[in-house]
């Protein structure tokens, strides 16, 4: 019988497990038998806290997105400007945590499953929806509506896009590349779309020039 106090303990250390294992094969044909000896308890124990194999991978899935959520709002507090607040947003995205090999390999591997699990195809669309929102959040305080709109889209897809080529072993992009490039487009569509001055809630800012210094 589970120890009194531990379900939290025991819930972490089965999803944690269930990452390591969905990475190391790559895909989420693994058993509640592989991802319990992972985590070091018995199958009926794993069973008894998640009921199923299926309600343990929703959870995994809802744990990296609550730790992308809260990378995000911690780095969002320390950021001062609508320019500084996109940089935070692509540096979360490719925060260490997430580059790791076998979060890559299940966050791929939830892609897959998305295909055939409307749960699993719900949750990732909730990252993208929330990911595009913050993005263009602070592009509108810099930019007309329609430009923001586009280059929030765009940034979204060459994140996700970065992110997935992270799975070619042969030729990865490092963090620091990632954001390095996912930068230059920022820069390049601010500076040939933003009009002059730029206004953040009626009031003047900086040249764009300014603001990317």
């Amino acid at each position: 019988m589970p120890k009194v106090g531990m379900e939290p303990v025991r819930r972490k250390a089965l999803v944690d497990a269930a990452l390591r294992v969905i990475g190391d094969h790559g895909s989420l044909a693994v058993t509640m038998s592989d991802i319990a000896r992972q985590a070091g308890v018995s199958p009926a124990l794993a069973h008894h806290y998640f009921g199923s194999k299926e309600q343990l991978l929703i959870e995994t899935i809802r744990s990296l997105l609550r730790q992308l959520r809260r990378d995000a709002v911690v780095a969002l507090k320390q950021a001062r400007t609508p320019r500084e607040r996109l940089s935070a947003i692509v540096r979360v995205s490719f925060h260490a945590d997430q580059f790791a090999p076998e979060t890559i390999a299940a966050w791929l591997a939830f892609y897959a499953e998305a295909q055939r699990s409307e749960e699993t195809r719900r949750f990732l669309v909730i990252y993208a929806r929330r990911l595009r929102s913050n993005l263009l959040a602070d592009l509108k305080a810099l930019l007309p509506a329609d430009a923001a709109e586009r280059i929030a889209e765009g940034a979204a897809a060459m994140i996700d896009g970065l992110y997935i080529r992270q799975s070619l072993k042969s030729a990865p992009i490092g963090i620091e590349a990632s954001i390095a490039l996912t930068e230059d487009y920022l820069n390049a569509l601010l500076a040939s779309t933003s009009p002059s001055p730029l206004k953040e809630k009626g009031k003047p800012l900086r040249t764009i020039q300014g603001q990317m210094t």
